[in-house]
């Protein structure tokens, strides 16, 4: 595509992800790599998760392991660089069927190509194949980018509200995606 057609291509649009992107499955060979990652995030955008840098930089290398243990998460990569990270997360207090998206990540110098989109088709395609009926995610509610991304994607607010354990003026609104009809327990 050339600049003049990636200019004028409408914003409602999903950017075109770069040729060299490609999205895998994390696996416990590659927990440096996501601590590596999980780090940066934090350190990118602190507002936008559930932790912190100083609370995760001295976590024991085991723990790292064994967090991959309690959820399926994928990174992209552009060429051998990790440039973003998302992870569906089933919370001990969540309805069977239900699924959080948790640690969405783009690197700043990838955003607006695709990545996120990338991410997160992979994560609600995982979710329907393990039968999934609803996925959901908490977004700042200044966080304008992020919102107008999940809105794109698909998902729609919930009406419920909170805010960051670690940061309580950080207000939070949830936003789900329907992956089958919750009455009819099909889709």
């Amino acid at each position: 595509m050339t600049e003049r057609e990636l200019t004028e291509r409408d914003d409602t649009e999903a950017p075109l992800a770069p040729p060299s992107l490609t999205v895998c499955r994390l696996e416990p060979s590659l927990w440096k790599v996501q601590r590596g990652v999980r780090l940066a995030m934090l350190l990118d955008t602190p507002r936008a998760y559930g932790s912190t840098f100083v609370r995760e930089v001295a976590f024991p290398d085991e723990l790292w392991v064994e967090r991959m243990k309690d959820s399926a998460g994928w990174l992209a990569f552009e060429v051998d660089q990790p440039v973003g990270a998302v992870t569906l997360y089933h919370a001990p207090d969540q309805p069977e069927g239900e699924a959080h998206l948790v640690a969405m990540w783009v690197a700043s110098h990838a955003r607006g190509r695709g990545v996120a989109d990338r991410l997160v088709e992979t994560l609600l395609d995982h979710a329907r194949q393990t039968g999934l009926r609803r996925v959901t995610l908490d977004v700042a509610d200044d966080n304008s980018r992020a919102i107008g991304f999940y809105e794109r994607a698909g998902f729609t607010r919930t009406g419920r509200t909170g805010e960051l354990p670690h940061q309580p003026q950080v207000r939070e609104f949830e936003m789900e995606y329907l992956l089958r009809d919750l009455a009819a327990g099909s889709g």
